[in-house]
């Protein structure tokens, strides 16, 4: 006959995690741990399941984030690992599809990047929708177009209504055309754009796609750890390192 599992106090758990007992009085409160019993006193007993579910949680928190790891776990506890794995899945999905926006937003600021540099000037007074088409050899409905997309927005003179494009509007009608050409749709040609006027050049824009690309990565691997731990607990097992595999996991102020 096995020996009964150790209780735990809430300041237990709470030094394992590095939280407040009072975080996990919330925890359990919150679902995020299952059930458990209370003394005659009204005390909470915790064992080694609810120190495995807290573990889990924490874990989950640094890929998948404060609601989809607080969304799991009440489903797991609630015994419903049908809507459990299907957040999981979900937020895979969505950081796939990010990873996709990405290269492709890489992708279009190389193609950028072959245009020739030199490019007529621009006069102080700016370009009539007519002088900017024939620049670019396209016709001026296919501006108008662009414009009513958000992809341009040249100024209009207050009486008459004309458009004005300047040097930068000029530039962006460039890209877009550019971009077109390439068979690039137009929503997936704004995010070039906007990162080009966040950032002020391609070169800062090559630099914030990098940073972007890192920060993935990184949530990707949190995931996959946060994935491990919720096998585990799932199986009723402990990760080959114990409680010690626990690291880096992110915080969620909104339940302390």
């Amino acid at each position: 006959m096995s020996a009964p599992e150790p209780r735990l106090r809430p300041v237990d758990l709470a030094r394992l995690a590095g939280i407040s007992a009072q975080q996990v009085r919330n925890y359990a409160d919150a679902g995020l741990l299952p059930p458990a019993p209370r003394t005659a006193a009204g005390y909470r007993v915790f064992d080694a399941r609810h120190r495995r579910a807290l573990l889990t949680y924490r874990g989950l928190l640094g890929g998948y984030g404060l609601h989809t790891a607080q969304a799991v776990m009440r489903a797991v506890h609630a015994e419903d690992l049908p809507a459990a794995l299907s957040l999981v899945n979900a937020a895979h999905a969505a950081l796939h599809e990010q990873r996709l926006a990405l290269s492709v937003t890489a992708e279009a600021l190389e193609a950028v990047a072959r245009e020739p540099a030199h490019v007529p000037a621009v006069p102080r007074s700016g370009l009539l929708i007519g002088e900017v088409a024939g620049q670019l050899g396209v016709r001026t409905s296919a501006l108008r177009v662009w414009e009513s997309a958000g992809l341009l927005a040249p100024r209009r003179e207050p009486v008459t209504g004309t458009r004005r494009f300047d040097s930068t509007d000029v530039r962006d009608a460039r890209m877009v055309r550019l971009l077109r050409q390439s068979r690039y749709p137009l929503d997936q040609i704004r995010p070039v754009l906007d990162g080009l006027r966040a950032t002020g050049g391609s070169d800062a824009l090559r630099a914030a796609l990098a940073r972007r690309r890192e920060a993935l990565n990184q949530q990707a691997t949190g995931m996959l750890a946060g994935s491990s731990w919720l096998h585990h607990y799932l199986a009723g097992t402990e990760p080959r390192a114990g409680a010690d595999a626990y690291a880096g996991a992110g915080t969620d102020a909104a339940v302390r």
